[in-house]
């Protein structure tokens, strides 16, 4: 018989002023010490409505980690790859790359980029990139519930995206009432963010409700737990997250992470002298179109 999860830590993010000027309001969707997030490094809920044609963003560098970016609605991107509301994208950055999200029109958008650690024996992984439309993400629905699983296996489902660490995202919708139990690891980090609406979880069914996070507590059981959300009401939707934990202290400053400060002083380094490659140069074998 599988342990239950239960909600320990609730939290409600102010949104605040966007670095991308009038229109960007973004959300720090992660408020917990890296110990008790692990392997999830930051995650910002960004919201633009941008009514001019002034461009903003451009290129950028990371390292040592993989940015994982859910667009919930709208559009990103250029000809090249152009991301629609529902599709995923998953760069390792690695051992560094150079990053560019110009946005030169208006746009209406709201997009989840996640952080995610990579294993201390990873860390300076080859670059590479995978792109996930909407159309292709394995999805469940049945009596009220529908689940799309954009990576790890969940819902009796499995992405075919490549991690390096174990890791569980899915979109969960649950018509108002409706109750779905689901088997997750019981070592993952696990937290859950409300899109819409509100949800009790576990079997002490404590609410969560929009804008706000949660975060399940973490057994040491090397086996599956539970995971039962009920929907209110007025419905849901909700984001989860889950992933292995990696257990190793990491530094991160600007746009990259480390494993020590002098990590960190390498990477600007190479930064400075050109030593990093755009995305658009990621060789044709490590950019994965599912």
């Amino acid at each position: 018989m599988s342990t239950s999860r239960k909600l320990v830590t609730i939290q409600t993010p102010p949104a605040q002023q966007g670095f991308l000027g009038a229109g960007h309001m973004a959300r720090p969707v992660i408020q917990v010490d890296f110990s008790e997030s692990d392997p999830f490094i930051m995650l910002m809920d960004d919201w633009l409505d941008k009514q001019d044609e002034e461009p903003v963003g451009g290129p950028h560098p990371h390292a040592g980690f993989e940015t994982v970016s859910l667009l919930l609605e709208g559009q990103i991107g250029d000809s090249a790859h152009q991301m629609t509301g529902g599709d995923l994208q998953l760069m390792t950055a690695g051992s560094g790359i150079i990053h560019t999200e110009t946005i030169d029109k208006k746009a209406r958008l709201r997009l989840l980029q996640l952080w995610l650690n990579l294993p201390k024996k990873d860390r300076w992984a080859k670059p590479r990139v995978q792109n996930l439309p909407l159309a292709h993400v394995p999805t469940v629905s049945e009596s009220g519930v529908e689940i799309k699983v954009y990576s790890g296996s969940f819902a009796g489902i499995t992405s075919p995206i490549e991690n390096y660490v174990p890791l569980i995202i899915a979109d969960i919708h649950l018509q108002a009432g409706i109750t779905t139990r689901q088997n997750i690891p019981a070592s993952y980090t696990t937290f859950l963010y409300v899109i819409d609406g509100g949800v009790q979880v576990g079997e002490d069914e404590k609410h969560l409700v929009q804008d706000q996070v949660g975060w399940l507590d973490r057994l040491s059981d090397p086996g599956q737990s539970e995971l039962k959300l009920k929907a209110t009401d007025k419905g849901a939707r909700v984001i989860l997250y889950a992933g292995q934990p990696q257990g190793d202290p990491i530094v991160s400053h600007g746009p990259f992470i480390g494993d020590t400060q002098e990590d960190i002083r390498r990477l600007y380094q190479e930064f400075r002298q050109g030593k990093m490659g755009h995305i658009s140069a990621v060789a044709e074998s490590q950019h994965l179109n599912w």
